[in-house]
C-alpha cells in the first residue's frame, strides 16, 4: 500500500509551494514507512530525510499533556486541582484537567518574538478569564503555557527535561527538543513562509509547553501510537474523555478524538509560522501517522494525511481530524444599525462604533482606524467579522494589523471579544493574536 506516497508528495509540495516533507507510518511499533522528500534548508540545498527534526508547533500539547498525567500518576500534582490564574483571589478558577481539555475560560491567544529587536508581548495582559471555568471549549495555547508553568513547580525540572527524559527517552525516543530553536541546525528543517522566504532560526514564545517541540517524523508517529504506556490504565483513559468540539471530533487531554461512525482516531495538528505538522493514531489497528513541514501552508500536509489515511485506514474521513466548525453563518440581523462602545486592552479602553449598512457590511471605527467588511451571524455569534483596523496599543502595533469581531446581543448590548491578529505570513513573518473584552450598545444610549 502507499504506492503513490512519492508521487503525491511531489504533486503536494509543487502545488503548495512546500520545500519539503517528512512522512512515517508505525505499524504494532515498528517504523514500516519513512520517507521524506524535498529540502530542509532551500539555500543550503541540504535535502529532509527522515532523521530530520521538525518543529511541530501545537503538537507539542500531547507531549505535554502525556508529561503532566505522569506527574499526576506520581502524586506530584492532581488533575482536578485548581491553577491560579494571575494575582489575587479569585471567585472562578479553571483546574488541571480543564486547561489541559481547552475549557479553561481562557481566550485564544498566540505571540511569537523573532529576535529582531521589536516588543515583546507580555502574555500576562491575555492570560485572563473570558468566561466559567467549564462552560465550553476554546482553543487556547495560554493554558498549556500555565501547565507547563505548573509541571516545573511540581517536578522541580526544567520542562524540556522532564519532557525528554520522563517522556521521550522511556519510550525509546531521543530526538525530542523544546527550545525556540532546535540546538542542532544541521539536524533541522528550516521554517519558511507560505511564499518561501526563511523565518528566523529562532521563534519563541510566552507558551512553549503548547507550540515549541521539534521532532522526527518517525519519532513523533511512535510516540502517538505508545503514549500510553507511561500512565496508569485511568489515566491513560482518561486522556480520551472529551468535550466536543464539533460534530466529528472532541479534545480529550491533549488529543482531538473522532467522535460517529468510523473507527476511533486519535490526533493533533499544528500550524505556526513556517510549520504545519499532523499525527494520528488508530488504536483499532495499532496504526499511527506523521506528517511534517516547514511551511506556514497547511495544503500539503493535509493533502499526504488525506491520501495515507484513506488508504490505510478503511472509512476514513477527514472529518475525523478536523477541528473546523461547519459554516453555519447566515444574515446578521440585530435590532438597531448603530453601536459604539469600547475595547477593553492593556493600556486602556478604546472607542469602537460599528455601524451596519443595507448591504450586509459594517463600517467600524476604532482608534483613528476605519473599515467596511462583510459580517454574519455565525452559531451563537449575532456578529462576526475581520476589518482591516488596527488597535492603537503597542501590542496591536508589532505585527497585529486586523482586527476581528466576535459579539453576541446579550439583554440588549453586544458583548464578546475582539481579536487583534494578522492573516498569514504572505507579507513579513506571522504575528501574534491578542484578545480583548468588547461591549457596544445602541448609538443612542451612550
Amino acid at each position: 500500500m502507499l504506492d503513490l506516497l512519492d508521487e503525491r508528495c511531489a504533486v503536494a509540495m509543487a502545488e503548495h509551494g512546500c520545500p519539503s516533507l517528512s512522512v512515517a507510518v508505525v505499524q504494532d511499533g515498528e517504523v514500516v514507512v519513512a520517507e521524506a522528500y524535498g529540502w530542509a534548508d532551500v539555500a543550503a540545498r541540504r535535502a529532509a530525510t527522515p532523521g530530520t527534526a521538525y518543529a511541530i508547533a501545537s503538537v507539542t500539547k500531547p507531549i505535554t499533556a502525556t508529561a503532566v498525567c505522569l506527574a499526576a500518576d506520581e502524586g506530584l500534582l492532581q488533575l482536578d486541582s485548581p491553577v491560579p490564574i494571575g494575582a489575587g483571589e479569585q471567585q472562578h478558577t479553571p483546574t488541571v484537567r480543564q486547561l489541559l481539555q481547552h475549557t479553561g475560560g481562557l481566550a485564544a491567544h498566540y505571540d511569537f518574538h523573532y529576535g529582531d529587536g521589536r516588543r515583546r508581548i507580555d502574555a500576562a495582559h491575555y492570560t485572563v478569564l473570558r468566561r466559567k471555568p467549564g462552560s465550553r471549549f476554546e482553543y487556547a495555547n495560554s493554558g498549556y503555557g500555565l501547565l507547563g508553568r505548573e509541571l516545573e513547580a511540581a517536578t522541580g525540572q526544567p520542562l524540556e527535561q522532564f519532557l525528554r527524559d520522563r517522556v521521550f527517552a522511556p519510550l525509546g525516543l531521543h530526538h525530542f527538543h523544546l527550545a525556540p530553536a532546535h540546538p542542532e541546525a544541521g539536524a533541522a528543517a528550516v521554517r519558511y513562509t507560505i511564499d518561501g522566504r526563511p523565518y528566523p532560526p529562532s521563534c519563541d514564545t510566552s507558551h512553549p509547553a503548547a507550540s515549541m517541540g521539534w521532532a522526527t517524523a518517525p519519532e513523533l508517529a511512535l510516540f502517538a501510537q505508545s503514549y500510553a504506556r507511561l500512565l496508569k490504565p485511568g489515566t491513560a483513559a482518561a486522556t480520551c474523555e472529551t468535550v466536543p468540539v464539533n460534530a466529528r471530533l472532541g479534545y480529550g487531554l491533549g488529543w482531538c478524538l473522532s467522535r460517529g461512525d468510523g473507527p476511533l482516531v486519535r490526533s493533533h495538528g499544528g500550524s505556526m509560522g513556517g510549520v504545519a505538522a499532523m499525527t494520528v493514531a488508530v488504536p483499532e489497528q495499532r496504526l499511527s501517522v506523521a506528517v511534517l513541514s516547514n511551511s506556514t501552508g497547511k495544503a500539503a500536509r493535509d493533502a499526504v494525511v488525506r491520501y495515507v489515511m484513506g488508504d490505510l485506514v478503511p472509512g476514513f474521513a477527514a472529518e475525523q481530524i478536523s477541528p473546523a466548525l461547519p459554516d453555519t453563518s447566515r444574515p446578521a440581523e440585530l435590532p438597531h444599525d448603530s453601536w459604539s462602545g469600547r475595547i477593553g486592552t492593556p493600556e486602556g479602553d478604546v472607542p469602537l462604533t460599528l455601524r451596519l449598512t443595507p448591504d450586509g457590511r459594517a463600517e467600524v471605527r476604532a482608534g483613528g482606524d476605519s473599515d467596511v467588511a462583510q459580517v454574519v451571524a455565525w452559531g451563537e455569534l449575532d456578529l462576526r467579522g475581520v476589518f482591516a483596523v488596527q488597535l492603537p496599543t503597542a501590542d496591536a502595533r508589532v505585527d497585529s494589523p486586523l482586527l476581528g469581531l466576535e459579539l453576541s446581543l446579550e439583554q440588549g448590548r453586544l458583548r464578546g471579544v475582539a481579536r487583534a491578529y494578522k492573516d498569514g505570513d504572505r507579507e513579513g513573518l506571522l504575528g501574534s493574536m491578542l484578545t480583548h473584552p468588547c461591549e457596544l450598545a445602541e448609538s443612542s444610549n451612550q
